[in-house]
């Protein structure tokens, strides 16, 4: 099998001078010092907060093959086993164009308001069974993570999915116009990055900005089930997109959704497509979960594979890590139950897994909920958080936690409905999640069940850490 890269063939791509470097296999691609895999490249990208040049002896002393580095750096140090470019982000960007010009995959791109991973993983779950398949891991979703994970596709995949993100307008037409899919997925529109955007309908528009790179010929897969779908609808003709596919609960959808039945933490959907019903099964609770499915199947149909497969596989499907993952911990007669929603959070999410846990049963004890700030809301922030109150009281949660300042309009909230209902959840608030774990621990025990979901600024995965160490012993 040849290697994904050769030193020469970067050099071609990216317009460098090696320097101290001869021609060689190249395994990987990283930006990352702290993992290099042998014979990697390391990319030495300029962040936010570190710049990936003064990592640049630790990545080759860890085995990398080479590093990509600007000039500027090379002036400065000199050195060996360098790639030297004006600016290795640049660099990056024109080895994933080289990547996907000489890739003969079919290609998926994901993005939408929520669920973006869990779809993506969805599909690709759906492929692999069909042949090999790449897929971005994480959510490498950005400016830098869409050219690092498409430089890293395989000359010999068969299929390839992306996942798009943005919190502006106008960020995802140059990431697309790289990735270049042959379906271009939107799994919904909602309120989020809302401090960016002056209404949904804006977030609505920019989504539609994936239909720019889209391949002659290609497919719009839109998610049916949000009052923006007419704009999506627009935007695609005017690009000049051929072909539209909707998928969802709506009954003019073309993948119907129309019946689902949730057994303990599965779920089994009746799927209606082009006259023939499908049974989809799925290892995972939740009614956004099996939409999310049904974009997989679409996909398969799409790929020429069929469902058949893609039924089979998604059989098996469960969440990915802080995203829905369900984890029972100690004992297993009476174990805690924890619903890991850590990752991230805007309002159409926070409702779904308030949903979802109103389905949940505690094995022997009560419901407790932790929910953190939904960042990038902007002025409507305050009363987006109240507005939650409605499902935080029908999830059946006794008692509440919320981290955040913004949560505070929340708690303020669930404080005034308590004052006219004895029954109501007893709420505790902190500023950050460094004062949770006391307040939390006090009140959790073997036979609860407890869902964590907040915005990732908030770092609630560090609480459900602490939360797995302390009870995954029995």
């Amino acid at each position: 099998m040849p290697p994904l890269w050769t030193v020469a063939e970067i050099v071609k791509a990216t317009g460098g001078r090696p320097e101290g470097i001869s021609d060689g296999p190249v395994s990987a691609i990283t930006i990352d010092s702290r993992e290099v895999p042998d014979e990697a490249l390391f990319v030495a990208i300029k962040g936010d907060t570190h710049d990936g040049h003064d990592f640049v002896g630790k990545a080759l002393e860890a085995g990398a093959a080479a590093a990509l580095v600007s000039e500027a750096y090379y002036a400065k140090n000199g050195g060996h086993n360098l790639i030297v470019v004006l600016d290795p982000l640049k660099g990056l960007e024109q080895l994933a164009v080289a990547a996907r010009a000489r890739s003969r995959a079919m290609i998926v791109a994901v993005t939408g308001s929520a669920g973006k991973t869990t779809t993506k993983e969805a599909i690709r779950t759906a492929l692999s069974a069909a042949g090999q398949t790449y897929w971005s891991i994480k959510s490498f979703n950005n400016h830098w993570g869409v050219p690092l994970m498409l430089a890293a596709l395989p000359r010999e995949a068969q299929f390839g999915v992306f996942e798009i993100g943005m919190n502006h307008a106008g960020e995802i037409t140059p990431l697309v116009k790289l990735v270049r899919p042959h379906v271009a997925v939107i799994t919904t529109v909602a309120a989020a990055h809302l401090e960016f955007f002056n209404s949904v309908a804006d977030i609505a528009l920019a989504k539609a900005e994936i239909f720019n790179g889209l391949e002659p010929g290609g497919t719009a897969l839109l998610n049916a089930d949000h009052e923006y779908l007419h704009i999506l609808f627009a935007q695609a003709r005017e690009a000049g997109v051929g072909r539209i596919v909707t998928y969802g609960y709506e009954e003019n959808s073309d993948w119907w959704i129309a019946g689902v039945t949730q057994l303990d933490n599965r779920m089994a959907a009746d799927v209606r497509h082009a006259g023939q019903s499908h049974h989809l099964r799925l290892n995972v609770p939740g009614r956004h979960m099996v939409a999310n499915a049904v974009a997989a199947l679409a996909v398969s149909q799409l790929a020429g594979e069929g469902t058949k497969v893609a039924l089979d596989a998604l059989s098996e499907f469960g969440a990915p890590e802080g995203r829905g993952l369900t984890l029972k911990l100690g004992p297993k007669k009476n174990p805690l139950l924890l619903i890991d929603e850590s990752y991230n959070a805007n309002v159409a999410s926070m409702n779904a897994a308030l949903e979802l846990f109103g389905q949940a049963k505690a094995p022997s004890g009560k419901k407790v909920v932790v929910l953190g700030d939904m960042l990038e809301m902007g002025p409507q922030g305050p009363l987006l958080h109240a507005g939650l109150a409605d499902a935080v009281s029908k999830s059946g949660a006794r008692q509440v936690f919320l981290v955040g300042p913004i949560m505070r309009s929340l708690a303020d909230e669930l404080g005034r409905r308590a004052e006219r209902d004895r029954d109501a959840p007893g709420v505790t608030h902190v500023q950050t999640v460094d004062e949770i774990d006391g307040p939390l621990f006090d009140a959790l025990a073997y036979g609860d069940a407890v869902m964590v979901k907040g915005s990732k600024g908030v770092r609630l995965a560090s609480l459900v850490k602490s939360i797995r160490e302390r009870f995954e012993q029995a």
